[in-house]
């Protein structure tokens, strides 16, 4: 049996009355990567905050690597990308990505190459010593994936990584995750709307209005409703358009 790197065992959530998830349980397997697919406000950012214990459940279970959620260890092991970028603008890049990598109390010489790499990774080497105030979109993007990779964590959720990322910077991201991953048994949680990114999961949790509508590897939704792509298996699946 595969171990569980995320366990959600009949976990809801209402916001005013209004249903945001309905009781659903999940489980992602570590070193595994797994998109979760869905239309704007389906739940997938909601459901990222209730495994990163940003908020509560009304009523289930969670467990993040057999830690109950929220939990003190869990700081150090989920490295998160939020969909709006958090970053201290009047800092430059450099300033922010040493700031959060004394947060988890890295030595002087691992905060180095930790900064360094994820600069790297993101292509920010050259724009480091600039205020973030003076970056475009694209690259505060690129900043804050840097900076949910700069503890060297476990789990990686990513809400939306790539959106206003150039393809060529898309790509190289993306081969960098599935590195982590194969060599580094890193378990990655991604959102997105991009055909091409879910193509490139493990496995796939389509969501609508809180719901699982289908969960299994890109080829298993594909033949299973008999689809070309993931726009038609969400519709065949009972879903609306993306």
């Amino acid at each position: 049996m595969e171990e569980q790197a995320i366990t959600l065992n009949a976990v809801e959530k209402r916001f005013h009355h209004k249903q945001v998830i309905a009781p659903l349980s999940l489980g992602i397997p570590t070193g595994q990567l797994i998109g979760l697919l869905g239309p704007s406000g389906c739940g997938k950012t909601t459901l990222i905050k209730l495994i990163m214990g940003m908020l509560k459940p009304d009523s289930g279970t969670i467990h993040v690597f057999n830690y109950v959620v929220p939990h003190e260890q869990l700081l150090m092991d989920i490295g998160y990308m939020a969909q709006s970028d958090a970053l201290y603008t009047d800092l430059t890049g450099a300033e922010n990505l040493h700031f959060f990598a004394k947060l988890y109390q890295l030595s002087k010489k691992e905060r180095m190459e930790r900064v360094a790499y994820a600069a790297h990774l993101v292509r920010l080497t050259d724009e480091l010593n600039n205020k973030v105030i003076n970056y475009s979109g694209g690259m505060k993007r690129r900043l804050s994936l840097a900076i949910a990779l700069i503890q060297n964590p476990k789990l990686l959720i990513l809400d939306e990584p790539t959106v206003g990322i150039d393809p060529v910077l898309k790509q190289e991201i993306w081969q960098e995750l599935i590195r982590l991953k194969e060599q580094e048994n890193k378990t990655i949680l991604v959102t997105t709307h991009a055909m091409d990114e879910a193509e490139r999961c493990d496995q796939l949790a389509i969501l609508r209005s809180g719901h699982i509508l289908a969960q299994g590897t890109p080829n298993e939704l594909k033949t299973k409703y008999q689809a070309k792509d993931f726009d038609e298996v969400f519709l065949k699946a009972g879903g609306t358009i993306l």
